[in-house]
C-alpha cells in the first residue's frame, strides 16, 4: 500500500463520516466605495452613522532569515505548503458538507449508496494528483488536514476501521516517513509555525483562499511566542 493510496482514502473517508425600544438598521441609496452611511430607527426617530467596513489585516513583519540555508528552507516548505493547502481546505468543506448531508438520510442502504458515489467521486478527482505528492508534502497534508477539521488523519480513518487496521495504516504510512496521528502544533512545532506564517501571507496576498482552522490560532501571539523563544536563546 503506497502513500497515495493511504492519503486518497482519508480524504475519502471525510465524505462518509464523518426589553426596550426596538432598533432596526437600514441602508441609505448613497453609497460610496468603502463608506455606507446606516440609519438606525428607534421608536420613529432615525440617527444616521457612518460607517467604514473594512475587512481585518495583519500586518506582517518583514522576513529575515540567519543564512541562505535558512531562506532556501523556508521557500521550499512555502512551496510544498501552498501545494497541498487546497486538499486540505477541501477535505474540511467535504467533511462538513456530507455530515450533514448524511443527516439528512434516513435509510442506511441509501446511505450507503450516497457515499460510495462520493468515494468514487474523490478517488477518480484526487487519486493521480495524491500519488504525485512527495513525502515531506504528504506529512504537510497530514498536519494542514488536523488544523482544517480539528482530527487526526489516523484517527479520521479510525471511525471508519478498526483499531487494528488503523494501527496498520499508521504503520504503513510510517515506512515512507508519514505518520498520520500527527498533529498540527504551531506553538510547540517551529515547521508548523512557519507552515502557519507561510499560510497567513498566502491569504493576505491571494495565493491562498482563506479558511478558518478548526482550533483557534492567534498569528500575532504565535509570533510573539516564537520571537521571545529566539531572543531567550
Amino acid at each position: 500500500m503506497n502513500k497515495a493510496f493511504h492519503l486518497t482514502y482519508i480524504l475519502m473517508c471525510f465524505c462518509v463520516f464523518s426589553v426596550g425600544a426596538q432598533i432596526t438598521e437600514e441602508y441609505t441609496v448613497q453609497e460610496n466605495d468603502t463608506t455606507q452611511t446606516f440609519y438606525y430607527m428607534i421608536d420613529g426617530d432615525s440617527i444616521p452613522r457612518e460607517m467604514i467596513d473594512l475587512d481585518e489585516v495583519i500586518l506582517l513583519n518583514k522576513l529575515e532569515f540567519n543564512s541562505k540555508t535558512d531562506r532556501r528552507r523556508y521557500l521550499i516548505l512555502r512551496r510544498k505548503t501552498r501545494k497541498v493547502y487546497p486538499f486540505a481546505k477541501l477535505a474540511a468543506e467535504r467533511l462538513q458538507t456530507m455530515n450533514e448531508r448524511l443527516k439528512t438520510i434516513e435509510k442506511n442502504s441509501q446511505r450507503r449508496k450516497y457515499t460510495k458515489r462520493i468515494q468514487k467521486y474523490i478517488e477518480d478527482e484526487f487519486s493521480e494528483r495524491l500519488k504525485k505528492l512527495t513525502r515531506t508534502e504528504g506529512q504537510i497534508l497530514v498536519k494542514l488536514i488536523h488544523r482544517q477539521t480539528g482530527t487526526t488523519a489516523f484517527d479520521l480513518v479510525k471511525e471508519l476501521r478498526t483499531g487494528w487496521r488503523a494501527f496498520w495504516y499508521n504503520t504503513t504510512a510510517s515506512m515512507f516517513d508519514i505518520s498520520i496521528k500527527e498533529e498540527y502544533r504551531p506553538f510547540e512545532v517551529k515547521e508548523d509555525y512557519l507552515i502557519e506564517d507561510i499560510l497567513e501571507r498566502s491569504f493576505q496576498a491571494n495565493i491562498l483562499d482563506r479558511q478558518k482552522p478548526a482550533f483557534e490560532i492567534d498569528y500575532l501571539d504565535l509570533t510573539a511566542h516564537w520571537n521571545k523563544k529566539t531572543v531567550n536563546k
